[in-house]
């Protein structure tokens, strides 16, 4: 669910200079209709839907019913922020998700807070969500993630993850689609950032197919630091499956690089309209 903007580095001058370039962009009548529309509605949504997801995780800690409150927090968002998504490539992976013999995961380009309700609205099926311990500390967000079921990891203390990273690998197993951001953390630029080292250890462990999905859009529509919601037409491109049956942590590398390649040529690919 959408945290509040990060504090902004004193370095970060090309972001701040991108951020502006967008907001004169769209201007003032834009801005007065993110931060006085758009916004309190989606605090509303969050705080009512995120404190059923919470009271509904004392009944059910698997999480399949706050996975459907998530998707209609969703839905309610992509409706108010008027940014209708087009969902090209591999369409038929998204429509399966996952058949239980090939168990799969969604490595998406992360550039927005508003990542996250696309892919529950766009990804029509039950899935897992690996994210920062540090979510953890907002309310309601880190609520309703600790208690319903995705995979928390702690990068300061990796020992810490150990339960959950078992928890996920038996979950992918037994065909619950994962979903990783391989790049740790949304873009300050809107370019892709280098991948995490180990984002593929549960794919080649499980041996789950990797599914390609580049975010286009995004970071115009929402970039860190900045509650401005500037409404556009967007597009998931989902690309083709890439195995990992025989794979080993020895191929880690080859298969980091191999779904970057793939994830770039998405995103760079030119548009059909």
């Amino acid at each position: 669910m959408l945290p509040p903007p990060a504090a902004t580095p004193p370095d970060l001058r090309l972001e701040e200079s991108l951020v502006s370039h967008l907001s004169h962009r769209h201007g003032w009548p834009s801005r007065l209709r993110s931060y006085f529309f758009i916004d309190p509605l989606i605090w509303a949504y969050t705080i009512v839907l995120g404190s059923i997801s919470l009271v509904c995780s004392l009944f059910d800690r698997g999480g399949r019913i706050q996975h459907s409150l998530a998707r209609a927090w969703s839905w309610l968002i992509m409706k108010t922020i008027l940014s209708p998504v087009t969902v090209t490539g591999n369409v038929a992976a998204v429509q399966a998700g996952s058949n239980g013999n090939a168990p799969r995961v969604f490595a998406v380009t992360h550039a927005s807070a508003l990542d996250i309700p696309i892919l529950y609205v766009y990804l029509p099926f039950q899935f897992r969500i690996i994210f920062k311990s540090e979510l953890l500390s907002y309310p309601f967000i880190g609520w309703h993630l600790k208690r319903s079921g995705q995979v928390c990891i702690n990068q300061q203390n990796p020992q810490a993850s150990i339960g959950a990273i078992k928890s996920a690998l038996r979950g992918l197993r037994n065909g619950m689609p994962l979903v990783i951001f391989p790049e740790g953390g949304r873009t300050r630029d809107g370019n892709i950032q280098p991948f995490l080292p180990g984002a593929f250890f549960l794919a080649i462990k499980a041996q789950a197919e990797i599914v390609p999905v580049a975010l286009l859009d995004t970071f115009d529509l929402l970039p860190m630091n900045t509650y401005h919601v500037k409404c556009q037409p967007l597009e998931m491109r989902v690309g083709d499956a890439i195995p990992t049956t025989g794979l080993t942590m020895a191929d880690m590398d080859a298969l980091s690089a191999k779904v970057k390649a793939s994830i770039e040529a998405l995103h760079s690919a030119p548009r059909t309209t």
